[in-house]
């Protein structure tokens, strides 16, 4: 059972996740378009971490700034770096994962277009993906607990705001 801490991309999504659709219908299927903010290796105290988020409130939406869309796994893969100054993600993870045993300090947030475990990028097909308009910012105002399912669609167990509400 594999289970991730997730920001799913609310707005901006249409081009992306019409890219997967196109290019990675598999990937697509399993899960919708996102950004891992703590991996399951991550989270294997999972009360204290669910303890640290509920103790998290921000002001104003995560923001996240994105590079061009680029290929790795030899070419197979394509996926949206993020540039990587992107301060408050790196202290969003280290409050999310605060007095647990897991942290990877140089973790590179991204968006997976094609997962080169379900597809395999051409120049032909990264050429199409070049020429799209990707998003180069993104908000996110919550975190989603997410599980996979043993047929590897993942569904949500829990959200959590990232918003401070008024009171």
């Amino acid at each position: 059972m594999r289970r991730q801490l997730t920001l799913f991309i609310s707005d901006q999504n249409e081009e992306i996740e019409k890219i997967r659709a196109e290019f990675n219908p598999v990937q697509f299927e399993l899960i919708a378009a996102h950004v891992t903010l703590c991996r399951e290796n991550e989270l294997e105290n999972l009360d204290k971490v669910v303890s640290n988020i509920k103790t998290i409130g921000l002001v104003k939406s995560l923001q996240i700034e994105f590079s061009s869309a680029e290929r790795f796994a030899d070419g197979k893969g394509v996926f949206i770096p993020a540039k990587t100054e992107n301060y408050d993600f790196h202290e969003l993870r280290k409050k999310i994962l605060y007095e647990t045993q897991e942290f990877n300090q140089n973790y590179l947030p991204h968006i997976t277009l094609m997962h080169p475990r379900n597809s395999t990028c051409s120049d032909e097909i990264f050429d199409q993906i070049k020429n799209c308009k990707l998003p180069s910012v993104l908000n996110f105002d919550t975190i989603s607990l997410i599980e996979e399912n043993a047929d590897g669609r993942w569904f949500i167990i829990e959200q959590f705001p990232l918003i401070k509400s008024q009171s």
